[in-house]
């Protein structure tokens, strides 16, 4: 008896992190479910999940562990990697985090949990910190405009040569890369290039580029080689033939290197990773994209722009194209959904932090450090190939390159092997005079001297010439001037979080986004060494620890999805669905029939669909939704007829972009296979079916999913994110591989593993959660959709409900009556809610002038109904304008938000001030937030795009 309540208790014990991520207690799961009209959570579930398809076998992943064996566990898997000092640089190095950066902002929940700020009103503080960051890529590269990050270096890369491609004059469609650029970068250009016809030449941009016609050319700045070129020439050439040139180029070096913008560059990228990001295996990493101002409209990404908010004050927007996917589909120029803005930011703050003249510190420092080496290496005999160089060298080892590596990994050194008789050594900020000396003592043969530091570096001198060191001045910004203290800083990242509502202060029901919960046990390894201070290109005996959680993770997603494999590279959603298409397509090209491009598309599709299509080379053809949002079958199925010779695939998400569970799945599924195509299924719903049912078990051939959403990882502010893709067995051939991986075929990013950083946080939480656990969260967040759904029913129309109401995980309210008989807009609700405290929901997608709601599992009924009650109460307020008592214009709805000035402010309008900010008496207890800026001129924005700082008169004047 003792030993059964023993066990029982544990139990319990293992189950506690269970009730923590589920916020609904059983009470009222119970409260909930007779309020819906149902008994039973089964009953529930079988009500809303089509029979066909609704499992009744647990997944394979065994019982919920707590919070301390699992931290254990992930301890033990960590310890299994080596962590060495790596020099194998690749535009990847080491980099100190500086510790109020580190704990205030990258371990900070009010900065990892916000979404990305399409309401700028409540995201003033992640959109100042992002136009720092545009300000800083602008300044450093030397060109007018920059983006607010993109996924990595390497995509980067492949989104300028399309770019070039849109906007050069050549007719060429040859875009030439430089053989001293990075390899993996060439792969993923490669990779980009071919599905869309566009042919990739590598070569040796001195000799090549004279008789060659192309229409882009991209360089590497410093090179791979870490040789510093003189491009110039080279920009003129390619100018002259009508070409557009693309440098990558290395941020900490230009600020002692002339920039890409004063030596006739178009375009320059890059990575910011080296601003204080963790290598982490290779990511998530911040990328940079900055060009002309000219070229600024077809740019790809995220940019912030300045406009006014409704008081004439300065507010921070995204602007341009952004999300540009959603109104152009398959005519996109992008599909980027997502950016890395969490370490966007972390690079943007390290600026703030170290200003120009610290950066320069410590460029000048590692230039030194290696100029001091390589004086060393001389001495020992070696020839170091570079004539000029910034950080990195080539050495000429000829028959000692094996002994040095191996004397290097004795001394817990990584060196980048380039072949047998050469070895390739990056210095970074983290380098010490001991490092050094203990490279020259991996070098020196065993009856050599060590040469004495102090006496070489004395004799050193620095090795970029004069007419390429910069001269122009950078981060000239106040912002960049003004927080060098620790505490100056530590107010400017609480004074930017305290204008923000992330998730830490409130549910944000974005449909189709799912924010929940992300548990500190989740969050805490992410940061420990033997994650984040490993090289992406280290050697595989020394990241055990990561092949085993890679491993591991890879096999639970199966368990969840049903597929056969899953790759974790992806390292975005967009990437997800990009690698899944690749695989389709490779598949068809394998069986002979390259012919088979036609991708249907139902019309409700997240716009990222119809664009990753077009970037794979496949057509467009969409297929009509019938009344109650489902795909219709029978336009699908005379499609699928018309075009059975040339059909490719079949994209569609479910749960539906409409939030149900359509009924016809398996059918649908079967029709495209009945005429040869492939069915992806867009894993973005996928928080409403693991423990539930599995995709590769009712039809799909590939998935990708977001960990991002279902499995925890935080949004950051808009990332990052990772997608990996799940597979039948058939499509395992056409995963994406890497040149360090057996499979070395279509990387669709730099690193093999994508963002390998944060999959210890999905990893993580489904150890705790276990299949019991998984399962009851899929439950619980169809069941709060649906009690949110009962009752906002009785106030607001409810899109696309199934019998009795039912939804899926998330609910669309139809504002579109009312602002036919009011005038109130979808805007006018959504920035209401943020005088309650709230964030909106998704706004206008997929249906225009509705609002689609997901609360998830993570919410209680307490924040359900304080949600449902400022619905209501905005209802009420619409009423009011119905009736005639207060008109649209002068109502509370179109003056939303209200900032605490409304408490000052000369008072006009026809409602009280009370009304205005605590229109509900539950804001009076303390927790009210009050936005920073009045409702956001878009018109001005886009009528005055400003996309760097403003000065520093603007701020004063706030």
């Amino acid at each position: 008896m003792v030993l059964q309540r023993a066990a029982q208790e544990h139990h319990e014990f293992n189950s506690e992190f269970i009730s923590r991520h589920i916020g609904t207690s059983s009470t009222d799961i119970q409260f909930m479910l007779t309020t819906l009209g149902f008994a039973t959570m089964d009953e529930f579930i079988r009500k809303v999940i089509p029979a066909s398809i609704l499992s009744e076998q647990a997944l394979e992943l065994g019982h919920a562990n707590n919070e301390p064996e699992v931290l254990q566990l992930l301890r033990e898997i960590a310890e299994q990697n080596q962590v060495l000092k790596s020099y194998i640089g690749m535009g990847y190095y080491n980099t100190h985090t500086p510790n109020v950066i580190l704990r205030n902002l990258l371990e900070n929940p009010a900065w990892y949990t916000a979404y990305t700020p399409y309401q700028p009103e409540i995201s003033q503080g992640r959109l100042e910190a992002l136009l720092n960051f545009q300000t800083m890529i602008s300044d450093l590269t030397g060109m007018e405009i920059a983006n607010a990050s993109l996924l990595d270096e390497a995509t980067a890369a492949a989104e300028a040569m399309t770019f070039c491609q849109r906007i050069s004059k050549s007719k060429s469609s040859v875009f030439f890369v430089s053989e001293d650029c990075f390899p993996q970068t060439i792969a993923v250009i490669k990779t980009r290039a071919e599905p869309i016809g566009i042919q990739v030449v590598v070569g040796d941009h001195r000799t090549a580029l004279k008789d060659l016609d192309f229409f882009g050319v991209l360089l590497q700045y410093p090179a791979l080689s870490g040789e510093i070129y003189s491009y110039a020439d080279t920009c003129k050439l390619a100018h002259d033939k009508q070409a557009m040139v693309v440098v990558a180029a290395d941020l900490l070096a230009l600020t002692l290197l002339t920039p890409p913008g004063e030596f006739g560059a178009d375009v320059a990228i890059g990575t910011a990773q080296r601003f204080g990001v963790p290598l982490g295996f290779g990511g998530p990493h911040a990328a940079y994209f900055a060009t002309k101002d000219t070229h600024k409209r077809q740019m790809p990404g995220r940019v912030v722009g300045v406009s006014i908010d409704s008081h004439g004050n300065p507010a921070y927007r995204l602007a341009l194209q952004t999300r540009e996917q959603h109104i152009r589909r398959e005519k996109a120029t992008s599909n980027v959904c997502t950016a890395q803005v969490l370490l966007a930011n972390i690079a943007s703050m390290f600026a703030v932090y170290h200003g120009p003249e610290g950066i320069k510190r410590i460029a000048n420092r590692v230039h030194q450090l290696t100029a001091t080496l390589v004086a060393g290496l001389k001495q020992l005999g070696y020839t170091v190939k570079n004539e000029r160089y910034f950080d990195t060298i080539e050495v000429v080892t000829d028959t000692h390159t094996k002994v040095i590596h191996a004397v290097a990994r004795g001394i817990e050194i990584n060196l980048r092997q380039i072949d047998d008789a050469r070895i390739g050594i990056s210095i970074d900020e983290t380098c010490t005079e001991t490092d050094v000396q203990d490279i020259w003592a991996a070098f020196a043969a065993s009856s050599q001297q060590v040469p004495d530091f102090k006496t070489v570096f004395a004799q050193t001198a620095e090795c970029i010439p004069a007419e390429l060191q910069r001269t122009s001045a950078y981060l000239t910004h106040p912002v960049f001037q003004r927080h060098r203290s620790e505490t100056q800083m530590l107010r400017y990242l609480r004074m930017l979080s305290d204008k923000d509502l992330a998730l830490d202060r409130t549910m944000i029901p974005l449909g189709s986004c799912t924010m929940k919960l992300n548990a500190t046990a989740e969050m805490i390894p992410v940061t420990w060494p033997e994650f984040s201070n490993i090289h992406p290109f280290a050697p595989a005996e020394q990241t055990q620890g990561y092949a085993r959680l890679i491993t591991e993770l890879e096999q639970m997603l199966v368990a969840c999805t049903g597929y056969d494999a899953v790759s974790l590279q992806p390292n975005a959603g967009s990437q997800g669905e990009y690698a899944g298409l690749l695989a389709i397509r490779a598949y068809h090209h394998s069986r002979g029939d390259a012919h088979r491009n036609i991708c249907l598309i139902p019309s409700s599709a997240h716009g990222t669909n119809p664009a990753t299509a077009q970037m794979v080379g496949m057509q467009v053809v969409v297929v009509q939704c019938d009344e109650g949002g489902n795909v219709d079958v029978a336009d699908l199925t005379a499609k699928a007829e018309q075009h059975a010779a040339n059909l490719a695939a079949l994209m569609i998400t479910y749960p539906s972009t409409h939030g149900i569970f359509e009924a016809a799945i398996k059918e649908i599924c079967a029709v495209i296979h009945t005429h040869g195509g492939q069915v992806y299924i867009d894993g973005a719903n996928m928080n409403a079916m693991v423990g539930l049912c599995q995709p590769g078990k009712f039809g799909g051939d590939v998935s990708h999913l977001n960990l991002h959403k279902t499995f925890c990882i935080p949004h950051g502010g808009g990332g990052p994110g990772v997608g990996p893709i799940g597979v039948k067995s058939h499509l395992i051939p056409f995963l994406p591989g890497h040149h360090l991986l057996e499979n070395q075929a279509s990387p669709v990013c730099a690193a093999p593993w994508g963002s390998a950083s944060i999959l210890p946080i999905s990893w993580t939480y489904i150890k705790l959660m276990g299949q019991e656990g998984l399962k009851q969260a899929s439950q619980v967040a169809i069941l709060n959709a649906n009690y949110i759904a009962k009752r906002l029913s009785a106030h607001f129309p409810i899109l696309y409900a199934g019998e009795g109401g039912i939804v899926a995980h998330e609910c669309i309210v139809d504002l579109r009556p009312l602002k036919d008989e009011t005038g109130v807009t979808v805007d006018d609700v959504a920035k209401r809610l943020m005088d309650f405290g709230f964030h909106a929901p998704t706004m206008s997608f997929p249906v225009p002038g509705t609002l689609m709601i997901e609360p998830t599992e993570s919410e209680d009924r307490i924040e359900l109904d304080r949600f449902c009650d400022a619905m209501i109460a905005i209802r009420a307020e619409i009423a009011d304008v119905a009736s005639g008592k207060i008109s649209a214009e002068d109502s509370p709805l179109r003056h939303a938000p209200h900032t605490s000035m409304t408490l000052t402010a000369e008072w006009t309008h026809a409602y009280s001030r009370e009304q205005a900010v605590f229109p509900i008496a539950s804001l009076k207890n303390g927790s009210k937030y009050w936005p920073p800026v009045g409702r956001v001129d878009n018109v001005y924005g886009d009528r005055n795009v400003i996309c760097s700082c403003p000065p520093l008169s603007d701020y004063e004047t706030n």
